[in-house]
């Protein structure tokens, strides 16, 4: 993990100020699409995939992949649209970035250096309210599309678990995921949130709405849970047949999830609630073979494929 923070104890003992250090921009690589990528998302007619250093790249077909100027090097962890031309990315270093031309240029809204300061997820409501969430309890909202954002102390925050996955699930209610099987849920927007029986007392590393009050959520050690209504907290559990940790979901047309993980774990759970693994489409033997050894960090829908990113970069799987 990369961490930029502190003060020399001479400066200190000075009473001196210094100034935080400002972002570098990242640096344009011709291999961006098969280095390390973190998060993946739909805008629109095009994919928007964000990774290591500051990597951000856009495709109109899954197989070609242009790296766009990003205005930081950290490791960005996730990204999201809430519609085809505004989405957010976030990072380490409470890092924050916003596109309103479909991922074509990117620009720096937070920037936060420091040892506890990493974002894994972020969640816009519309395009003016929206959370960003990471460790140890971090948790930034905004109401007016980022032009500022506030940290958010609770309960919940006070705990100090890192928050890992939001979704907003079919009700309109939020369910939020994170370490130690925490689970919680905000009936109001985000503006006060209560925690849930957990069906898992480990790290749960993404969650996704299904149906009109449900979801499907996933963590270490393949364990996967799905429940038709998160408030009643009855959940049950999915036979992957893996110990591999899940770390991506994405919902498929026909209500079916694919999920996405350590050592090319890559399964589709229909809504019968078996678990079927994909062909692989769109790429060599070669590379079909070195996905066994690479970790999956995002999954999405795309057309009649899977588009995967991971350690490897950017894999096209037929569903």
């Amino acid at each position: 993990m990369r961490f930029v923070f502190g003060l020399s104890a001479a400066l200190l003992a000075l009473g001196a100020t210094a100034s935080p250090p400002a972002p570098v921009p990242s640096e344009m690589a011709p291999r961006a699409a098969h280095s390390s990528l973190t998060g993946i998302a739909v805008a629109g007619e095009q994919l928007i995939a964000v990774g290591a250093r500051g990597h951000i790249l856009r495709s109109g077909d899954g197989d070609r992949w242009e790296q766009v100027a990003a205005p930081v090097d950290v490791l960005l962890t996730a990204v999201r649209f809430v519609d085809a031309r505004n989405g957010w990315a976030v990072g380490h270093d409470a890092t924050i970035l916003h596109s309103d031309d479909g991922g074509r240029s990117w620009r720096l809204q937070h920037f936060e250096p420091g040892p506890n300061v990493p974002l894994l997820d972020v969640l816009f409501l519309d395009a003016r309210h929206g959370f960003a969430v990471g460790a140890y309890g971090l948790m930034l909202e905004t109401r007016d599309g980022g032009a500022s954002w506030e940290r958010r102390e609770s309960a919940l925050t006070e705990e100090g678990l890192h928050f890992n996955a939001l979704a907003r699930l079919g009700d309109g209610s939020l369910l939020l995921a994170g370490e130690a099987g925490m689970l919680a849920r905000s009936a109001d927007d985000g503006a006060s949130w209560q925690r849930l029986q957990s069906p898992y007392e480990s790290s749960l590393f993404g969650a996704l709405p299904s149906g009109a009050r449900g979801a499907v959520v996933a963590g270490l050690r393949g364990n996967v849970f799905r429940t038709d209504d998160v408030a009643a907290g009855t959940w049950t559990r999915v036979a992957t047949d893996s110990q591999q940790s899940v770390f991506g979901l994405s919902a498929l047309a026909d209500g079916s999830v694919a999920l996405a993980g350590f050592s090319g774990f890559l399964r589709v759970l229909g809504p019968d609630g078996r678990v079927a693994p994909p062909r692989p489409d769109g790429v060599s033997p070669e590379a079909a073979r070195d996905s066994e050894s690479s970790t999956f960090s995002g999954v999405v829908a795309w057309r009649d494929e899977l588009i995967t990113v991971g350690s490897s970069g950017v894999q096209r799987w037929r569903r």
